[in-house]
């Protein structure tokens, strides 16, 4: 009988905690979406009508500088470029870094929503373009403003330095490398932990998505460069063509990664572009390959980078080009690591958002793409335990259509990309606060 009592008083104190749980979560919520209707909405539109390219972000660095500068933190503008540091201190604890991406695409906008981007800026090349921010940017800042707010205000609640960056140049894996160069941790501190967040179109709006392992894959960006013999069209056997050349070496290309790398363990390399000829009666006598690869761990990334020079060399070889004229093999320094998530902290942050969100709102399932970001530059060398996480951006209607064989949910990257801002927001606002109170809480 005493054993049944301390088991059903266990029950009736789990049961006031988990009510006391779901008091608490819809409390932050009904916060947040007060926060979102009163200043978020605004914000949101601002940046996403206003989208800037990569290293040129100086009206969206402006403004996201003085959000936080009016929440009272101490604001740090022009670190690596256009990126901004902001700090608050409070008190003895951890340091805890979390970064959101401010930059936008050279994409004109065809989304159709009435807040549609019509901006325009001239790139680094000169050429005026349409900007967009097709990978929701966007939400990464207004969310960070959010975060930055309801930290403030619940200074009681934690101990320790918040350190909030806006990074420029993700998009072209520059902006993290800048602000490190710009002697980041030695200027401002190096964290205890760092934290960032993607909004994802293809998770729907109400769900997390956080692994263990890599949520993100390491990329390099490679040319190959060959020189031919040019000729007559009529005349091929006067020159080595160098179109037939970097034909086969595209073919070639593709035994990398199914004849080098184990069947379990994942690999890209993709020819984005070939250039070469002026006319049709004309044999070039040089061609441009560029690829992107993609790997897991330094090991395959060496593994593929020595297989590319390999086919590229030996093919220029059987071609019958000279030894002092084989094809050429650059990696330029757009390059990341793979994106790794610490294990113990991630088990730590699902752990508290299974408990404040519930059950099923965080997605851990198998990742589909190999895509790439240059968070880890800031958190591999030295190493820093990390968690970089998904927001859903795309409500579950969309995707009901999409499968009743109605539109397809846009990609990222796409004119036609789009998320529903409102949920967004609010939910990345939500899981960086309970992720930053779960490690600097008092």
């Amino acid at each position: 009988m005493t054993q049944l009592r301390r088991v059903f008083t266990l029950l009736l104190v789990l049961l006031s905690c988990s009510i006391h749980t779901s008091a608490n979560a819809d409390s932050l919520a009904q916060e947040i979406e007060s926060l979102y209707q009163a200043k978020l909405k605004d914000l949101f539109l601002y940046f996403h009508q206003n989208p800037e390219l990569s290293t040129m972000e100086h009206e969206t660095s402006a403004r996201l500088a003085d959000e936080l500068a009016s929440l009272g933190f101490t604001v740090h503008r022009g670190v690596g470029g256009t990126g901004i540091v902001a700090l608050m201190e409070n008190g003895e604890g951890p340091l805890v870094m979390f970064r959101a991406d401010m930059d936008g695409l050279p994409v004109e906008e065809k989304s159709g929503l009435a807040y549609a981007s019509q901006a325009k800026q001239i790139d680094p090349n000169g050429d005026e373009v349409f900007v967009m921010h097709a990978c929701g940017h966007d939400v990464h800042i207004t969310s960070l403003v959010g975060t930055a707010q309801l930290m403030a205000a619940k200074r009681d609640s934690w101990r320790g330095t918040l350190m909030l960056i806006g990074q420029p140049a993700e998009e072209r894996v520059m902006g993290a490398a800048a602000m490190r160069a710009d002697n980041l941790w030695e200027r401002f501190g190096q964290p205890d932990y760092a934290m960032a967040f993607h909004v994802a179109s293809v998770l729907p709006t109400g769900m997390l998505g956080a692994s263990t392992d890599s949520p993100y894959s390491g990329a390099d960006t490679v040319d190959i460069y060959i020189q031919g013999v040019g000729a007559h069209g009529a005349s091929p056997h006067r020159g080595i063509d160098p179109i037939v050349l970097g034909s086969q070496i595209v073919m070639a290309l593709q035994t990398v990664v199914s004849r080098n790398l184990p069947p379990r363990r994942p690999g890209v390399i993709t020819v984005g572009a070939f250039h070469s000829g002026t006319k049709h009666n004309i044999i070039s006598d040089s061609a441009h390959l560029q690829l992107t690869v993609r790997s897991e761990s330094p090991a395959d990334r060496t593994l593929l980078l020595d297989g590319i020079r390999r086919v590229a060399e030996n093919m220029g070889r059987v071609a019958g080009l000279p030894e002092d004229r084989l094809p050429t093999v650059v990696v330029s320094n757009e390059s990341v690591p793979p994106t790794l998530n610490d294990k113990a902290l991630t088990e730590r942050i699902m752990a508290v958002w299974n408990g404040h969100f519930g059950a099923g709102t965080v997605f851990s399932g198998e990742r589909l793409g190999m895509g790439a970001e240059d968070f880890p530059v800031f958190t591999v060398d030295p190493y820093i335990p990390s968690l970089y996480f998904a927001v859903g951006g795309t409500p579950a209607a969309d995707f009901a259509r999409e499968r009743a064989g109605g539109k397809p949910v846009p990609s990222h990257h796409s004119p036609l990309f789009k998320i529903e801002p409102n949920a967004s927001v609010t939910l990345g606002v939500e899981a960086s606060v309970t992720a930053l109170l779960a490690l600097l809480g008092d």
